[in-house]
């Protein structure tokens, strides 16, 4: 004999003040269920790895300051340079480096960044070099 044989015949049960449920709501009910929402993000978030803010050298900065000095002397040309800088991270502690290539425009002393001939701009505090192109 086979399992629930004795029901097979049975309709579903109707109630006159209860209306049916559709097929869509019904399989709600059968849907996974998330009962840590969230989690995944979070554990997703926490192997994302981010990069350590580099401490420089007195030399390298003597020569990122020789290098500014020289931007500022050739802003009339619009030089190509290549700037190396670092992005905090919004998120956690640490963030990454990135490059930024293009034509200097201008030193902005009052905010402090070297604008771009494209708009873009790169704060002087976050420098790590500067080559001219």
């Amino acid at each position: 004999m086979r399992d629930y044989d004795d029901i097979m015949g049975f309709s579903r049960p109707q109630y006159p003040d209860l209306p049916p449920m559709s097929i869509h709501d019904r399989s709600a009910q059968f849907s996974p269920f998330a009962a840590l929402v969230g989690y995944e993000d979070a554990v997703e978030e926490t192997a994302r790895l981010t990069d350590s803010r580099r401490v420089m050298e007195e030399d390298e900065i003597n020569e990122l300051n020789r290098q500014l000095q020289e931007l500022a002397e050739r802003l009339g040309e619009r030089p190509m340079i290549r700037v190396t800088y670092f992005i905090r991270d919004s998120r956690k502690e640490g963030g990454r480096y990135a490059s930024k290539a293009g034509n200097a425009r201008t030193i902005d002393q009052f905010n402090n960044v070297i604008m771009f001939t494209d708009g873009s701009s790169v704060p002087v505090k976050d420098m790590y070099s500067l080559v001219f192109i």
